[in-house]
């Protein structure tokens, strides 16, 4: 049986106590939001993988993309990536590679993290029609199909699968037009298949066997989003809101299928368009898991990306998204190294905590417990709440003052410490 079977059936699994305990709610709680399809647990029956719950009443989680690409193609790079955001606390990990070996590549970054590991199958459908026949689009229906069920096999937990494409969102995406075009790589891959081909997207069309695929070996189904905007003039427009609007119908049934399922969101909107997403796609998806991507929320700060992508995250975060894809300081660049995938993840959870601090306020609680420390001039007790301690450690070790109550900002004039030899709190 599938979680959702499960929890239909009144069985609270294994996978739903202990995300309960990580999320201090109670058993019936997750089972009620997996029956109901507000929550996903991704999990997978050829690997055992850290336990992570996605959805309504969760806390927000965040997911680090790494892959090689035509120009770099260095397999323990992208090992060690996946070691980094593992150790930078992200939840989860999107392997995404289009360029080498696809299968030993994956199957390398899944041997080396405890995380679920998501992926694009038609990346490598239609780069390896690419490789064969000398375009992507002379990809084979059937070998869609294929990789998808292989990678299901290598312990993939979670899919971004792009169903929501089909002609009549290409009419709309042809009818407004775009400031900065498709920058969705499985979006503009099968958008020039179905026009070269003249014929629909078959994950659309075939959307009954990808589900069974689905159910087969139990993988989470995450609605690709390919008209997404690349530009924030391009958010929240007729081809992404048909895109959406498709997707969400598919994950109902989806999830009337017993398949756990994810919708995915727009990658870049200003500030004042966040809300409008987030409730537009909770309230037509019937609250399902919101996967948001960024989104950013300027397009003129590339090297500083992660930063841009952060507050669009926070505010989403705050608003009702469930799960966050980071972004490195790379974006928009260049292939990111492990550096920069660990500061991306970093930046990403400072994020996500952000919002929690609306969204659920029982998260404020370290930040009481900080203010506290820091009040009380208790640095190991600051450095155990900190996001990242060591980095905090690291700072002020490089610049320790003489008086090590204080620290190098205000020296002998630290505001807490005056007070503190007049006012007890």
């Amino acid at each position: 049986m599938s979680l959702i079977t499960e929890a239909r059936s009144g069985i609270v699994t294994e996978e739903m106590r202990i995300v309960a305990r990580q999320e201090d709610v109670s058993d019936e709680f997750v089972r009620r939001g997996v029956a109901e399809g507000r929550i996903v647990i991704p999990v997978s029956p050829y690997r055992d993988v850290k336990i992570c719950g996605i959805g309504e009443g969760l806390r927000t989680k965040v997911n680090a993309s790494i892959g090689t690409s035509s120009d770099i193609n260095d397999v323990e790079m992208e090992i060690e990536k996946a070691r980094q955001a593992e150790r930078a606390g992200a939840d989860t990990l999107m392997e995404l590679s289009t360029g080498g070996d696809f299968t030993e590549i994956r199957r390398r970054v899944i041997e080396a993290t405890t995380l679920s590991v998501g992926s694009v199958p038609l990346y490598q459908a239609f780069i390896e029609a690419a490789r064969k026949d000398g375009a992507v689009v002379h990809m084979k229906e059937d070998d869609l199909f294929r990789v998808t069920a292989e990678q299901a096999q290598l312990g993939t937990n979670f899919m971004a699968i792009h169903t929501g494409i089909n002609f009549e969102t290409v009419k709309r995406l042809r009818n407004q037009g775009r400031h900065c075009g498709l920058v969705s790589r499985g979006g503009a891959f099968m958008t020039a298949w179905m026009l070269h081909n003249e014929k629909e997207n078959p994950l659309y069309s075939e959307f009954d066997y990808l589900l069974e695929i689905m159910k087969e070996h139990e993988v989470t189904l995450s609605m690709g989003n390919g008209m997404r905007a690349g530009a924030v003039h391009d958010a929240t427009d007729r081809a992404a809101i048909q895109e959406l609007l498709i997707n969400a119908e598919l994950a109902d049934k989806a999830h009337a299928e017993g398949v756990q399922t994810i919708v995915e969101g727009p990658g870049h909107i200003p500030i004042d368009e966040i809300e409008t997403n987030v409730v537009l796609m909770k309230r037509v998806t019937n609250r399902k898991p919101f996967y948001m991507l960024g989104p950013l929320v300027t397009d003129i700060a590339p090297g500083y990306d992660d930063r841009v992508a952060a507050i669009g995250a926070a505010i989403s975060s705050s608003y009702g998204a469930d799960f966050i894809c980071y972004v490195t300081p790379a974006e928009h660049l260049a292939l990111p190294t492990a550096e920069e995938v660990y500061e991306g993840v970093i930046s990403s959870r400072i994020a996500a905590h952000a919002g929690d601090m609306i969204k659920l306020k029982k998260t404020r609680e370290s930040d009481l417990e900080m203010g506290h420390a820091r009040r009380d001039l208790d640095w190991e007790r600051q450095f155990r709440v900190a996001l990242n301690p060591a980095r905090a450690k690291q700072i002020r070790a490089e610049r320790m003052p003489e008086d090590t109550d204080a620290c190098t900002m205000c020296g002998d004039y630290c505001a807490i410490k005056i007070v503190n030899r007049h006012f007890s709190f």
